[in-house]
């Protein structure tokens, strides 16, 4: 149940979860760890926003929030999401992936 102190995602937070997205899969991808990698071992499926959302993001959303959609989730929801998929596949793969922030951005473009 949501508390007055929690407040539903902002806009910029939603254009943030889809831009983590977008890195992650590129990431994963980057790294040879493919979804039969991660996932299922029987076939090579390369990784896009959207499969990290419906396989990745939304198993974990669900089985912490019992919520269905990400347009119901709250800030703290969505740190706590991202903090537990880039733990495990740090732990497991040596992946993280920076969440999407001005600051990031920039200096990813500089880099680049």
């Amino acid at each position: 149940m949501e508390t007055k102190e929690e407040k539903q995602r902002t806009e910029q937070q939603n254009r943030s979860l889809h831009l983590y997205f977008t890195h992650l899969a590129e990431t994963l991808n980057e790294s040879g760890l493919d979804m039969k990698k991660v996932l299922k071992p029987e076939i090579d499926i390369p990784w896009t926003s959207k499969n990290i959302k419906e396989f990745l993001w939304r198993p974990i959303m669900k089985a912490y929030t019992q919520k269905e959609s990400t347009t119901e989730l709250t800030t703290k929801e969505i740190t706590e999401i991202y903090d537990t998929i880039n733990r495990h596949l740090s732990e497991k793969f040596g992946i993280s992936v920076e969440w999407p922030s001005l600051e990031s951005l920039i200096n990813k473009s500089r880099i680049n």
